[in-house]
């Protein structure tokens, strides 16, 4: 992009633009994470311990994947609720669409970043027995909405470049990948993003558009032999997209991108045609021990009172059991707050990404072969 369409493009960033509100209560659940693995079991670990690495000071340091078992829980709860209409609850589920193949790495000393696509299996020595039925299980009963969150999550260039170097950082990666655990983020903030290096200077830190293009169509690809379909949304890994980002989800046939909480912008089109949610409020029991229903349902009521879609946001982490018990608490939770949203909105209506994007098109979205119809209007909002 050249100095004149990079202007352009920031003036108009800048004026007031055109969202979308509606006459119903629409809430809709987007969680990230899905399919990305982290540490396998207790022994993992130990091993980083005796390597130096104290863990337990936060919940993602037992990070480690969900089971088919924490998969189907999750089903059962969002089958208990419905709206309206009688339509369940739904999930978006943003997968990672590959692992670090720790095998195939080792054999060059950990020198070189090899990939193994989620659609070819889990590494070995993963035992997840029947956990991609479950996924395709709960997409079947209309529960689980899949959508893509990236190739990787982290920045693949951040990390090639440290172990160039030989530096203290390539130390900390390979021992991590010597436990088989591909990093905990929070330890080496400094591998950034899939699309977004920290270490760059600030208008640099975006990978390229041919590298973007390039990360995404291998992901799209990965994701249609996964799930048999191409991705209509996605959430970039850390929220981090820009300009190019949205061009080649675009490009690819994304239809929905789904932006991080703290802004009370209305859903609405960017310039590359591609429809932006905004996330409401953060749902995450496994990182705040202090989580109040109560608290949230007054966030989201303020939502729906400005004609604004309510949307929650639910990492993965969430529904994990292995390492630590973090499902138990989460579904208690997210049980209360849904029951608590449907006493307090009976006209509540559980939608998922691409409901939202047909309504905005058409005013209408098809649940069951039934065409639901919800008043949608036009606003201006400040894009600033």
């Amino acid at each position: 992009m050249n100095l004149v369409q990079r202007l352009w493009e920031r003036g108009r960033s800048l004026l007031p633009g055109e969202g979308f509100s509606f006459d119903r209560p629409l809430l809709l659940l987007q969680s990230d994470d899905w399919g990305r693995v982290g540490l396998r079991s207790m022994e993992m670990v130990e091993q980083l311990r005796s390597a130096g690495v104290m863990l337990g000071e936060r919940a993602y340091d037992f990070y480690g994947l969900e089971t088919a078992e924490d998969v189907s829980a999750l089903a059962r709860l969002l089958k208990g609720h419905r709206d309206r209409t009688s339509r369940t609850a739904c999930i978006t589920m943003n997968f990672v669409m590959a692992n670090l193949d720790f095998a195939k790495m080792a054999a060059s000393e950990f020198q070189q970043i090899q990939l193994l696509p989620l659609c070819d299996g889990l590494l070995e020595g993963w035992e997840r027995a029947g956990l991609f039925d479950s996924y395709r299980e709960g997409v079947e009963a209309g529960v689980f909405f899949p959508a893509l969150h990236g190739l990787t999550h982290f920045c693949r260039a951040a990390i090639e470049r440290e172990l160039a170097q030989a530096s203290e950082r390539s130390e900390l990666v390979k021992t991590f990948w010597r436990a088989g655990v591909p990093y905990i983020h929070w330890r080496m903030p400094w591998i950034g993003y899939e699309y977004w290096d920290p270490e760059r200077s600030p208008k640099q830190r975006f990978l390229s558009a041919s590298e973007q293009h390039e990360c995404i169509g291998t992901a799209v690809g990965n994701f249609a032999k996964m799930f048999s379909t191409l991705p209509r949304s996605t959430c970039a890994p850390g929220y981090r997209a820009n300009h190019d980002t949205h061009r080649a989800w675009a490009h690819y046939g994304v239809r929905v991108a789904q932006n991080g909480p703290g802004s009370l912008k209305p859903p609405h089109f960017d310039s590359s045609g591609v429809l932006n949610l905004f996330r409401t409020v953060d749902f995450e029991p496994a990182l705040n021990s202090e989580l109040a229903v109560e608290e949230l349902m007054r966030t989201i009521g303020d939502s729906f009172a400005d004609g604004m879609p309510a949307i929650v946001s639910i990492h993965s982490i969430n529904f994990h059991s292995t390492i630590r018990d973090f499902r138990s608490r989460t579904l208690e939770l997210l049980d209360a707050l849904l029951s608590a949203l449907e006493a307090r909105y009976p006209d509540l209506l559980y939608l998922h990404d691409g409901d939202v994007y047909d309504l905005v098109h058409s005013g209408c979205y098809v649940n069951d072969s039934t065409k639901v119809s919800v008043g949608v209007t036009k606003r201006s909002f400040s894009r600033a």
